[in-house]
């Protein structure tokens, strides 16, 4: 792929999503975790441990090829994205939730992404392998590109909230417009390839998705989570931070093809989301676009 996308643009891209994250989060995010520990404890499971054995044991059953499959476990241990919270406002999902788990989830994934991924290299063994681990310094590439611009928008918000506040708008725009360059990017880099990565990754991607946003809603249903955090829960494990994957495939593991998976996922999900979203609430009495009483965190 050019390398002034993955070495500068790559980077910057992931780095205002991150940054625009941060300007959203207020410590209240994080106290809420002690506070009502329930939905957020059991989406967490489902995020940390159900998603990456679900998404293990569908690579497995599909026989994917090994730097593919490798690829799907990288996207499984991203976090949550944050247009999981946009699609929480749309469908009147509680949005305060969403940015607690997205925030706990990210600083989490700083361990647990290394984790899932040095498992799935040593099981899947795909060419190249001693190259694409996390040893400790690609390790705190992630914990960089992660939590820096994270802690910076914190600071941010907490030293200049009426800054904070202008900027959300801008900030969110711009996490959208360079959402979809990266994506488009990782794209086209494998452009030769793309027909046949479709053809091996694109059914994996459908079935991963469509799962997470199932046990998303599912599982805190059935522990007694009231429905509209379950449909919170639903967006934050079913809708992952696709660039954040990508950023690690392509500039901390330096792989192409290992971006595919989270490249093709980051299309597909959009209409998969709003599906989910459609089905869940469609005997909702003032259906989905209805204000959740949170205002709109940055995409």
């Amino acid at each position: 792929m050019d390398s002034g996308l993955v070495s500068i643009g790559l980077p910057a891209a992931l780095a205002i999503i991150m940054f625009g994250l941060g300007l959203a989060l207020t410590a209240d995010d994080f106290r809420r975790v002690g506070s009502a520990p329930r939905p957020v404890v059991i989406a967490l499971l489902a995020q940390l441990v159900l998603l990456p054995l679900l998404c293990f044991g569908l690579v497995l059953a599909l026989e994917l090829e090994a730097i593919l499959a490798v690829g799907m476990m990288l996207l499984a241990a991203s976090p949550g994205g944050t247009t999981a919270n946009l699609f929480s406002h749309l469908f009147r999902g509680d949005v305060a939730l969403n940015i607690t788990l997205t925030a706990v989830n990210s600083v989490i994934a700083v361990v647990s992404l290394p984790l899932v991924v040095n498992f799935a290299v040593g099981w899947f063994d795909p060419a190249g392998a001693e190259d694409i681990g996390l040893q400790p310094a690609k390790t705190a590439q992630v914990f960089a590109i992660v939590l820096v611009p994270v802690a910076i928008g914190i600071l941010v918000r907490r030293s200049s909230p009426a800054f904070a506040e202008r900027a959300d708008r801008p900030v969110r725009i711009a996490s959208a417009v360079v959402l979809a360059l990266v994506i488009i990017g990782a794209l086209l880099g494998e452009r030769e390839n793309l027909g046949d990565y479709l053809a091996d990754i694109g059914l994996a991607t459908v079935l991963f998705c469509a799962a997470s946003l199932a046990v998303g809603y599912t599982l805190p249903r059935l522990l007694g989570v009231p429905e509209r955090q379950a449909l919170s829960s639903a967006f934050e494990v079913g809708i992952h931070n696709s660039t954040l994957a990508i950023a690690v495939a392509l500039s901390v593991l330096e792989n192409d093809t290992l971006a595919v998976p989270a490249a093709v996922y980051g299309v597909l999900m959009f209409p998969l989301a709003l599906l989910a979203g459609w089905l869940l609430t469609r005997g909702r009495k003032g259906g989905p676009g209805h204000a959740s009483g949170h205002r709109l965190p940055a995409l």
